[in-house]
């Protein structure tokens, strides 16, 4: 893999062999979707794609893996975190980006970090990653996925909190617990 370049194509090779094929096309989905944000966003279509691409680079990790695989490397998971393990592949992605995808861009690992929570006062890379996790084509329907889908290319701060709302509201039904910084994010965000 050529990572000083960073190439698109190699990390899409690397993450066909690496995640199930739901998985992997989910991802195609959200590199694709975070370049057209990026277009519209004035963001570099480069940086969405790659942290597009590699957003769920540790997801196929089970939880027990996910925790061992923080602890070895000094990952911090919070009480929200260890509440909700569906969080955590973020954090474990962030550090895999970095690490073994020698991706050095602060700014692609934290949209990566935090593409699951969202978080107060996300760049527009951060919101990118997070709105195109939620929107691209392959989701299956869900509340609040057509208002988010229409309001994405009008103002994608009003739409980070429109999926915000939608997600909190999702874990309150489900009684999975929700993590503070999503909480702090729709506060900012409505």
């Amino acid at each position: 893999m050529k990572h000083e370049k960073h190439d698109l194509n190699d990390f899409q090779s690397e993450m066909k062999k690496r995640l199930k094929r739901g998985r992997y096309i989910h991802s195609v989905g959200v590199m694709y979707t975070a370049m057209n944000l990026a277009m519209r966003y004035d963001v570099s279509l480069h940086d969405a794609g790659v942290a597009g691409i590699l957003h769920d680079c540790a997801k196929e990790m089970n939880n027990e893996e996910l925790i061992k695989f923080c602890n070895s490397n000094n990952i911090k998971l919070t009480e929200d975190e260890l509440n909700n393990y569906s969080l955590i592949h973020s954090k474990a992605g962030a550090y895999m980006a970095e690490k073994k995808y020698k991706i050095t861009d602060e700014n692609i690992i934290n949209a990566i970090r935090y593409h699951t929570t969202g978080k107060p006062g996300m760049t527009r890379l951060e919101q990118i990653i997070y709105v195109a996790d939620y929107i691209e084509p392959n989701r299956k329907d869900i509340p609040g996925l057509a208002q988010a889908r229409s309001n994405v290319y009008i103002d994608i701060d009003k739409t980070c909190g429109i999926i915000l709302e939608n997600t909190i509201e999702y874990l309150k039904e489900t009684g999975k617990s929700i993590d503070h910084t999503s909480i702090e994010a729709c506060k900012y965000y409505n």
